[in-house]
């Protein structure tokens, strides 16, 4: 058991792959190891600007031995009468190296043949690794590869050097055009020479005296406890995505964190602006105080052990002052004119070539904002329609604004701060950046009640509307993001408790695109079918991420309901049937209850006959479904699905004696028939909450 040390030295990586290079590194060489059979205690990755490494500790030496059985001819034809071996088995022992005599018999179900039983050495380890980490290098997700100088071999950065060793020897090998040696690197500046690894278990040690912390974990968490330490000195919270921490981890070898200041003027700025161009741009780290307010300081990542800090910070605040100036400077411009204001410039500005401007798209949001608002006003919610509407004119102006054109992720919200300084109702102004979300998988929903309006408005129309020009996604493509705002449609009216039916939602949308001149849509009742289908697929895909199994699912939208709250409360409803005892044979016997309806040759009649149920089984069945019909009916008008299928576990009993004494399929045409009536109100009593049949239990 040794250990091997792998390092290729390059110039600086790029710094949002590095952590993907790795993980992806680490992952091949394992995966050829186990495919190798060769063992090993422990594997790490390393991974900074310069250089790729993986250290492998407890590997064995060699592959082990194995035996390996070729099988020749049958029996009958190696041998002839005499028991001499025929041409057919001389011809395989030859072959095989071997003389006829070292054959053996090989007994099988198919008879018995002759054959020989080799044994394969393993190859030596040393011998597997160049090889092994050439592939991995090989397969690493490089978007673009490239060339450095004469060399024909091709890495995302230049290759500068090559460490391969067994313990404290030198693995003789070419990898990526470079000769393997014990020789790495240190930090470019405070160790910029060549120095040698004594040994493959001395490798981050040696690292760390040289100015480079090669574990990229340990790196981004001597980052994270800086920061906090910082942070926590003026008594504020650092913003800290993980994006950013893995992209400035990857930028230095030995990070030292350093706090800088802004003037405060800048606050008066949305701090959505000064943040995005701080991280964006700068890669540092804003401060805010407890309520999460930015502060005028921010926090960076210094690759350098500087003598005098103070020139390294005064340097960042010369750097980023221009950048807040600039942000400064779009918010004071926007504010020479209204809001409003901004809307006329939409008026020429395309939403879509075939769907119109932007100022027609923010009309048809006003019309169905409206309409929304008014159910919801219906149904008890607190909403003023004429200022959904004056929100619903606002909502696009800002997409004009100075402010929004330099720093496009801020539509919406500069909105809300410009529509505060005009002094537009609050529930207006909070609605403006509210339109936008849930803008991922897993967001925040609208809190408001004119935002969840907006919301819903401004992706039904573009969602009708793009699927009218035969713009629908397809396969992996979908550049207007239709799937996720099919789900933020759903998740809003789920999880806001709003019953509204999506038909009524997707019919206003569609009417939104008459105007006096005609319909922008040419085929309604098409782009209807299509929008509603596409709709309802999305359910599969938001309720399997929920953890919900697909037949779940599908028992809910066999019945097709409209409403995605009360799609989600008979989801709910079957998931907690399924965990009853009796649920798997009900599932079996409403699939027993359809195929015998599906198979009938004659319309099934509503209503049972009493005085033709004539076995004590059927008789059972019947006044069980009548208790069952009065209990449910209740239930249903206050949409208890859950009850209503815990009420109908009662029909379990009757319904499984019905089967075992009971022959459906009578002689007798009259008794036929009023057992699938009978049946029929069973299938109907299930339906009214989803098909259980589709449960594979």
């Amino acid at each position: 058991m040794s250990t091997i040390l792998f390092e290729l030295g390059c110039e600086e990586l790029p710094p949002k792959s590095l952590k993907p290079l790795r993980d992806a590194l680490q992952a091949s060489v394992t995966e050829q190891l186990n495919e190798a059979d060769i063992t090993f205690d422990s594997i790490k990755a390393f991974a900074a600007p310069r250089r790729l490494a993986i250290q492998i500790q407890g590997i064995s030496d060699k592959q082990p031995d194995r035996s390996e059985q070729k099988r020749g001819p049958a029996i009958k034809a190696a041998f002839d009468s005499d028991g001499n071996p025929t041409r057919a088995a001389m011809g395989f022992a030859k072959g095989l190296g071997i003389e006829a005599s070292e054959l053996i018999t090989i007994n099988t179900d198919k008879g018995d043949y002759v054959g020989y039983e080799q044994v394969i050495h393993g190859q030596a380890t040393t011998e597997l690794l160049p090889a092994i980490f050439q592939t991995a290098l090989d397969n690493l997700p490089i978007a673009k590869r490239m060339r450095s100088g004469a060399s024909r071999n091709e890495f995302v950065r230049p290759v500068q050097w090559a460490v391969l060793m067994q313990d404290s020897t030198v693995i003789d090998a070419i990898i990526q055009g470079h000769q393997t040696g014990t020789q790495t690197r240190g930090h470019r500046f405070h160790s910029p020479d060549y120095h040698t690894i004594a040994h493959a278990n001395d490798y981050e040690q040696l690292l760390d005296g040289l100015k480079v912390v090669a574990d990229f974990d340990k790196r981004q968490m001597l980052i994270k406890n800086q920061v906090k330490a910082l942070a926590d000195e003026v008594n504020a919270d650092a913003i800290v995505p993980q994006d950013l921490l893995d992209e400035v981890t990857a930028l230095v070898d030995f990070p030292i964190a350093l706090r800088a200041n802004f003037e405060a003027r800048f606050l008066q700025v949305p701090q959505e602006a000064l943040i995005s161009t701080m991280q964006a741009d700068q890669k540092y780290f804003c401060l805010t105080d407890k309520a999460g307010k930015l502060q005028p300081y921010f926090i960076f990542i210094t690759n350098i052990e500087s003598k005098d800090p103070n020139q390294i910070i005064e340097g960042n605040e010369k750097v980023v002052r221009p950048r807040l100036a600039d942000a400064e400077f779009f918010f004071l411009q926007d504010q020479k004119q209204p809001l409003f204001a901004l809307t006329e410039s939409l008026k020429t500005r395309v939403f879509q070539d075939k769907l119109g401007t932007i100022w027609e798209k923010s009309e048809r949001i006003a019309k169905l904002a409206a309409f929304i608002a008014t159910l919801m006003q219906q149904q008890g919610r607190d909403i003023n329609v004429d200022e959904t509407v004056r929100a619903a004119i606002l909502s696009k102006a800002d997409l004009a604004s100075s402010l929004v054109g330099e720093y496009p992720e801020l539509q919406g919200i500069a909105g809300t701060y410009y529509a505060r300084l005009n002094g537009e109702p609050e529930a207006v102004a909070a609605s403006l950046e509210e339109q936008y979300l849930p803008k991922f998988s897993g967001d925040v929903l609208p809190k408001t009640p004119i935002g969840i309006c907006l919301a819903l408005a401004d992706r039904l129309d573009t969602l009708v509307g793009i699927f009218a020009i035969d713009q629908a996604p397809t396969g992996s493509k979908d550049p207007f993001s239709l799937r996720r705002s099919a789900i933020g449609i759903l998740r809003i009216l789920i999880e806001k408790q709003l019953p509204i039916n999506l038909v009524a939602l997707v019919e206003q949308a569609i009417k939104g695109y008459s105007t006096s001149d005609g319909s922008k849509i040419a085929k309604m009742g098409d782009t209807f079918t299509q929008v509603m289908a596409f709709l309802n697929s999305r359910y599969r895909a938001m309720y399997t991420e929920q953890g919900v199994s697909v037949d779940t699912i599908q028992a809910v939208q066999a019945i097709n309901p409209h409403m995605p709250l009360d799609f989600d409360q008979r989801i709910r409803a079957v998931q907690s049937f399924s965990k009853v005892s009796q649920a798997s044979m009900l599932a079996d016997s409403n699939k027993r209850v359809a195929n015998i309806l599906a198979k009938s040759e004659v319309s099934v009649a509503d209503n049972v006959d009493e005085a033709l149920l004539s076995e004590p089984a059927e008789q059972e069945l019947y006044q069980a479904v009548q208790q069952a019909q009065k209990a449910v009916k209740p239930l249903l008008e206050t949409a208890d699905y859950t009850q209503v299928l815990q009420t109908l576990v009662s029909l379990d009993a009757p319904l499984t004696q019905f089967f075992a004494d009971v022959m459906v399929n009578s002689e007798d045409a009259a008794l036929k028939n009023n057992r699938l009536a009978l049946l029929k109100q069973v299938r109907a009593l299930f339906l009214t909450v989803a098909d259980i049949s589709e449960l594979q239990l």
